[in-house]
């Protein structure tokens, strides 16, 4: 079906939340639990690698106001992880609330809980902290096999077997191919071997890390938390109190953003514990330093790049291996990584005869890295795609020409890609599509501007998938109400990317009626049906399934209803929106007649709970183009003009959908100029503010200009794929690459500072 042809779907709909959001009205964590709570904080390591001797706490608990000081000698000590992955976990289970060995500088020693944040603030003061010192990993290069070992303990746990050694400072380890891949590059008629090394990236979105609990009237752990991972959440804290999952209940209000790092329980244990132990609530809120020092960034990657190619432009090999340093916990280290081989590898699957990826994960003394958006592909697919572009300049090709000739097309099989199809694929189109649009012949040649001032341009491609296939889960709940419009449950949250607006559109979409006529409530996992959360860019595509599915099974039941109320089978009656009707005999009943039915002498409810996974993950598309002026002088470079065109299969709210795209263009932006996690010798941070830690504003955007490229996918909810992930990815190539034409230097490590360009020289040819 066209998409046009929809009512709601496909329509720039306005959020759900908009108004209450515009209006300052309270929707957030701090804003919905401003009752008494105690206020926690967390002491933290000053040393890299260190052993806690000795924690006295006894001047501290005087402080007026201070409740309770808890150490490592306090807490269970059953090993946990706080990555928000589905069960059994892949991230091993590496810590506890607080250890005896502190691993990087940040890692708590002790939670303080106060009646004021005055009182906690001066306790912390007043604990003395005994360590011995010991020797960091601060280098991710000579981490694996170590004589150091950031995790000796003896009850470190692996839920799944993904490669990992803790003896070995390995989270996770593996290699897998298809074709020989040594000998299609031997007889390559050029190779080009290259390695890349992107930096750790911090999310810095708007709302820090907060979460507040209490018992509630029934004596359970109640937790408001920011998070995108209720029922995993839920899971985590089970873990770590050794308290059973009945007695627990977590919900998110609005969320200030995420991007991923909400995608693990950064805080969310240390409340919990303090209402636990006190029976008081308690709530943490992490100041931005926090955030920056002690959060979930993305992974510090090095990717050495072997790629094959023939002197007509055909890519015929490529050799992949990526290091990734995971930091002093494992969280997300085994599942990201897989990204940077799997979403990049396939792109090029129209020539590829070959291909290897292979990856080693391992522990260092510095902060834990976690989900970012992208997800390891952001790594990958910089690496690749700046080495097929250093391949066309090398062969004297247009680099859109060349991606022409070796992209993935529709229908075609993706062995790089777990061998799926590629059902959907207007990557093809999306090429030409922002050729045109972004004028490429014209703004491809390097210019001249007088003044030291170079403009250049240059293009990259990616790819994402739009769930963790044969794994995620979506569900939804949707029932009819006596005024005849709808509830809508989910457990997917909404963290600002309109996912609860875009699955009324769908419910709204199959039950036809309006999107006002579909109140949404999520994610609470007392009251929503289980889903695995909103990450791995699943939400429209998995959960919005669900949403499809539920919707055709609840009017199958509004019919058998009306059925029984017109006196007749469920067979001769129509569902007409906002009714239902018998057509041979014209009789009718509204929606609101069967609201009411269902609550009189009714054994049957108008409600109906999907549950929906896929075994596959559709790749959604992306292509992007910018434009620069680079200041050789000096080394600053302005993006004038950036051109995406997506395809997502069909955007469900093409103004969310470009909304995200251009967000995620921004942050690809930042990354890439002038955003980086910065650690001294001794592994303490630097920048832990963003006086430091610069972040693009739209000031540093020039224009952003975003289309889409219509494909439809047949597993997808109306033909969809995901948007929330892919928009990441083209930046940091297609902004090296127009780097490269501006001064003929090839930059292999992110960020690109002006720095390193002004002090740059072209590499002997």
């Amino acid at each position: 079906m066209e998409h046009n042809t929809y009512r709601e779907v496909g329509k720039p709909v306005r959020k759900k939340d908009a108004m209450q959001l515009l209006l300052g009205k309270p929707v957030y964590m701090d804003d919905i639990t401003q009752g008494p709570a105690l206020v926690v904080k967390l002491l933290r390591s000053p040393h890299a690698n260190a052993l806690v001797r000795e924690v006295k706490t006894a001047a501290a608990l005087k402080v007026p106001g201070v409740e309770a000081v808890y150490t490592w000698e306090d807490v269970p000590k059953t090993r946990f992880t706080i990555a928000g992955q589905t069960y059994p976990e892949p991230s091993p289970y590496d810590r506890l609330i607080l250890d005896r060995h502190v691993r990087f500088v940040g890692d708590p020693v002790a939670i303080i809980a106060a009646e004021t944040e005055k009182a906690a603030l001066r306790a912390m003061k007043l604990i003395k902290v005994t360590y011995e010192v010991l020797e960091p990993v601060l280098d991710f290069r000579s981490a694996k096999d170590n004589p150091i070992l950031v995790h000796p303990e003896e009850d470190w746990y692996p839920p799944c077997p993904v490669g990992g050694d803790s003896r070995r400072n390995l989270v996770a380890s593996d290699v897998n191919a298809d074709g020989d891949v040594e000998a299609v590059l031997a007889d390559c008629e050029i190779v080009l071997d290259r390695t890349y090394h992107t930096k750790a990236f911090s999310q810095a979105m708007m709302e820090t890390f907060r979460t507040y609990t209490e018992l509630d009237r029934y004596g359970r752990l109640h937790v408001i938390s920011s998070t995108q991972i209720v029922f995993h959440c839920r899971r985590i804290l089970s873990q770590a109190l050794g308290i059973p999952k009945s007695r627990i209940r977590v919900e998110k209000p609005r969320i200030g953003g995420g991007f991923g790092a909400k995608q693990t329980a950064v805080c969310e244990v240390y409340p919990a514990f303090v209402t636990m132990k006190t029976g008081k609530p308690a709530k943490l809120i992490y100041t931005r330093e926090e955030s920056q020092i002690a959060g979930s960034p993305r992974h510090e990657m090095e990717i050495h790049v072997r790629l094959g190619a023939d002197r007509d432009g055909r890519i015929r090999g490529i050799d992949l291996y990526t290091l990734s340093n995971s930091g002093a916990y494992g969280e997300h280290g085994p599942t990201t990584v897989g990204l940077s081989g799997h979403k990049s590898i396939p792109l090029y699957t129209g020539n590829l005869e070959a291909f290897r990826f292979g990856y080693d994960v391992v522990y260092t003394n510095l902060q834990a890295a976690g989900a970012y958006r992208g997800y390891g592909a952001t790594q990958g697919i910089y690496a690749l795609e700046t080495t097929v572009n250093e391949l066309a300049e090398q062969l004297g090709m247009d680099p859109t020409a060349i991606r022409d000739k070796n992209m993935v097309k529709e229908g075609m099989k993706m062995p790089a890609y777990y061998n799926e199809p590629a059902n959907a694929c207007a990557l093809d189109r999306c090429m030409e599509h922002c050729r045109q649009m972004f004028h490429w012949e014209e703004k491809y040649p390097v210019r001249d501007m007088g003044n030291g001032k170079v403009r250049a341009a240059g293009v990259a491609m990616a790819m994402q998938g739009s769930c963790i296939s044969n794994v995620d889960v979506g569900s939804a709940t949707i029932k009819l109400t006596e005024d005849g419009s709808y509830n809508l449950i989910i457990g997917a949250a909404d963290m600002g990317t309109g996912c609860d607006t875009i699955l009324a559109q769908m419910a709204a979409e199959c039950m036809d009626c309006s999107v006002e006529d579909v109140a949404v409530f999520g994610a609470d996992t007392d009251a929503s049906p289980y889903d695995s959360g909103s990450y791995a860019s699943s939400t429209t595509y998995i959960t919005g399934k669900a949403v499809e599915r539920a919707c055709a099974e609840l009017k199958t039941q509004i019919c058998a209803i009306a059925a029984g109320m017109l006196g007749c089978e469920p067979t001769e009656v129509v569902f007409e929106g906002k009714q239902v009707r018998r057509p041979d005999t014209g009789e009718a009943v509204s929606l609101e007649q069967i609201g009411y039915k269902t609550q009189v002498a009714s054994t049957q409810a108008a409600e109906a709970t999907v549950s929906h996974s896929s075994p596959i993950s559709p790749p959604p598309f992306m292509v992007g183009m910018v434009e620069i002026e680079l200041d050789k002088e000096t080394g600053l470079v302005t993006v004038l003009d950036y051109m995406a065109v997506v395809d997502c299969g069909l955007p469900i709210n093409p103004a969310l959908a470009r909304i995200q795209t251009e967000g995620g263009i921004v942050q690809g932006i930042g990354h890439t100029l002038m955003e980086e996690v910065r650690y001294d010798h001794n592994g303490r941070p630097i920048g832990s503010s963003f006086m430091q830690y610069k972040l693009p504003t739209r000031l540093d955007m020039g224009r952003l200009h975003v289309e889409f490229e219509h494909s439809f996918e047949p597993t997808g909810p109306f033909g969809a794929k995901s948007i929330g992930e892919i928009v990441i990815n083209t930046p940091a190539p297609a902004l090296t690459h127009a780097i490269y034409r501006a001064t003929g230097v090839w930059h292999r490590e992110l960020p690109i500072t002006p720095e390193k360009i002004a002090l740059s020289r072209p590499e002997p040819s």
